[in-house]
């Protein structure tokens, strides 16, 4: 059985994006980077959201030769993986490998942990609220970056109460902490 991963970068506040939408705060640096292509390599699907798409999608052509190696690693480990699109307004897939669900179905993720063998990551603290409210997503993989943004669009949703399991920590060089937590029954 799959577990489901909620991962992304977030501001020291909480914060995946600020006020005005940017997160260009969050862009991570090559070893940050590369601990992300690690944790990545094993999930067989991304379960994203039409924006998360939108800004993912650009690899499904970059990382050639003359790209960093950490960028090409990145590469190949999205055009591998499956991916699932929850919009509404997007109907055909723009990336190979990937099909598009007009809505979020808990019971449709569910059988699709159930039948995987490998993770599923899920990218997007819109959708992640979905799946956590369904209580689908196992565990949370966070990078908080040494930024406050004093608000915009959360990586948790207001109002979540949860019982988690520290499993693991990394501090990284351009202080980033990486936190990763388990969810109790």
């Amino acid at each position: 059985m799959g577990k489901l991963i909620y991962s992304g970068i977030a501001s020291l506040d909480g914060y995946v994006a600020d006020r005005d939408g940017n997160f260009d705060w969050a862009a991570p640096n090559e070893e940050v980077h590369g601990f992300v292509n690690d944790l990545d390599r094993d999930v067989g699907t991304f379960l994203i959201g039409r924006r998360m798409y939108a800004v993912m999608e650009v690899w499904e052509t970059m990382g050639t030769a003359e790209s960093p190696p950490v960028i090409q690693d990145f590469a190949r480990i999205w055009q591998a993986a499956d991916k699932v699109v929850y919009s509404t307004t997007l109907t055909q897939p723009r990336t190979k490998r990937t099909t598009v669900e007009s809505r979020f179905d808990p019971e449709a993720v569910r059988r699709l942990k159930e039948t995987s063998s490998k993770p599923l990551g899920i990218g997007g603290p819109t959708l992640a609220a979905a799946a956590i409210e369904a209580g689908l997503v196992d565990e949370y993989q966070i990078f908080l970056n040494p930024v406050v943004v004093g608000g915009g669009l959360r990586f948790l949703p207001d109002g979540l109460g949860l019982r988690l399991e520290l499993l693991a920590e990394h501090k990284f060089g351009n202080g980033v902490v990486y936190l990763n937590y388990r969810t109790l029954s």
